[in-house]
């Protein structure tokens, strides 16, 4: 077994992870997309060598690292699989390594989860900060990154009419919500929004806990073959087909990949109830998505 799973993904479990995948499976190439805010890689998987692309996140927001450890496992997985070049749901693993490229990007959001896991440092500059920011000493409940800005409304994507929301709700820098000074603002958000102006992904999958609903419009836009994909996805893992609510439409990683290049993308809400939800909740959240994960890939 590649990954202790009953360990919470925190970034250094993350990294050791990603780096024993790609010693195990040599064609299983390791990038660093940029640095966090505290200097920490952000850092993805690439299997495959084929022209059509499929982009997977997780970690956007640091409380749901089991997202984490969700992509994690469907890497070490897939990876496997590809090694073994057989069939999986009556897909040749041989015909997609060469003709889809596959990224695993499982942690976005670095500081964020360690937030989350352990807790502000007290060597982090940012320390005094962090801790004013969250009153209540709870960390478990942390969203944000380590300057207190929800990368999933740092997308340009509505982002002005989601202003307007926390301008009436009285929404500042902290745990969870604000979506920082401009669009793009923020280190992590910007090395994501780079990376896919230049790899050409023909799609997105963004993983966030929880509801069990698949997002995949942003605001009322819908690039071709998005709801037929969304909803063939959707009928693969008994997950609901739906369109968020609220602040929920602005801002987001999958509504800024929508707009900015008319192709699909999708928000997987991954689970049901209160997050951070228990890592004992892993194998059975990835046992129901598993089908959909692997054959998401061939529906581009």
């Amino acid at each position: 077994m590649l990954i202790d799973y009953k360990c919470p993904a925190d970034p250094d479990f993350v990294s050791r992870t990603i780096e024993r995948i790609s010693q195990v499976y040599l064609f299983c190439e390791k990038y660093v997309i940029g640095k966090s805010l505290l200097g920490r890689d952000i850092e993805l998987l690439k299997i495959g060598n084929g022209k059509k692309k499929v982009m997977f996140v997780g970690g956007v927001h640091g409380s749901e690292h089991l997202t984490s450890s969700l992509l994690l496992r469907f890497a070490a997985d897939y990876a496997s699989a590809a090694d073994d070049g057989g069939k999986v749901y009556s897909l040749s693993m041989r015909y997609l390594y060469e003709n889809r490229t596959v990224y695993i990007l499982p942690q976005l959001n670095p500081d964020g989860a360690d937030i989350a896991i352990h807790g502000p440092s007290r060597d982090c500059p940012l320390y005094e900060r962090i801790m004013h920011m969250c009153p209540d000493k709870d960390f478990t409940h942390w969203q944000a990154n380590a300057r207190g800005v929800d990368l999933n409304h740092n997308f340009s994507a509505d982002f002005e009419k989601y202003k307007a929301i926390e301008r009436q709700n009285g929404i500042f820098e902290g745990a969870t919500k604000f979506s920082g000074e401009c669009p793009e603002s923020e280190k992590e958000t910007k090395a994501i929004c780079d990376f896919l102006r230049c790899a050409d992904v023909g799609m997105l999958l963004a993983f966030h806990t929880q509801g069990e609903e698949i997002y995949y419009e942003a605001n009322g836009a819908c690039p071709p073959m998005g709801r037929a994909i969304g909803s063939a996805m959707a009928r693969m893992c008994g997950y609901r087909l739906a369109l968020p609510q609220g602040g929920a439409r602005y801002g987001g990683l999958k509504d800024w990949f929508i707009k900015e290049f008319s192709r699909p993308g999708f928000t997987v809400e991954c689970g049901k109830g209160e997050n951070p939800l228990p890592y004992e909740d892993l194998f059975r959240i990835y046992a129901i998505l598993r089908e959909m994960l692997f054959t998401s890939v061939v529906l581009i």
